[in-house]
């Protein structure tokens, strides 16, 4: 079985896609799995880090509002990330990430390894929540293998009807 940036690119050259990423927690991972397929610029548009929540708001215009009601660990923030990248980027497509890597950074409700991902498309904006159990790039390496495994699916399911 090829690996899923492989088969994301093979699936977005087929549906004649481009793909955006909007990453925040995974710092760009995401987008370095992808741009490593050879020929990934027929169909990736680029990709922004968002870390800081100055970022999510003046780069992919995630709202103040939402930050502050929510977090930036929240699947409001991860849809408004997707969906503002879409746009930004001009891609058909977009996963984005926000999580809490570790090992500091966990409140309450919201421990260490909990990260969303969001995905925007024509059709409106997704969410999934994840816990991941590693240590800080365990996770983020687990986020970013469950951005592009969701991505191929959802790419699968778009291609099949």
């Amino acid at each position: 079985m090829d690996s899923p940036e492989r088969e994301i690119g093979e699936l977005l050259r087929q549906l004649g896609l481009t793909l955006g990423t909007v990453e925040s927690a995974t710092g760009g991972l995401i987008s370095h799995r992808i741009t490593n397929i050879p020929g990934s610029s027929d169909y990736y548009q680029g990709g922004i880090t968002s870390y800081s929540n100055e970022a999510k708001i003046n780069l992919v215009g995630v709202r103040a509002e939402t930050l502050q009601k929510y977090g930036a660990v929240s699947h409001q923030v991860a849809e408004e990330m997707a969906a503002g990248g879409m746009k930004a980027l001009h891609a058909d497509i977009c996963i984005a990430d926000t999580g809490i890597a570790g090992p500091g950074g966990a409140t309450g409700h919201k421990p260490v390894g909990l990260f969303y991902l969001g995905l925007a498309y024509r059709s409106g904006t997704l969410s999934r929540k994840h816990v991941f159990t590693g240590d800080r790039l365990q996770n983020k390496q687990s986020a970013a293998e469950a951005a592009l495994k969701w991505l191929r699916e959802f790419l699968t399911d778009l291609k099949t009807g």
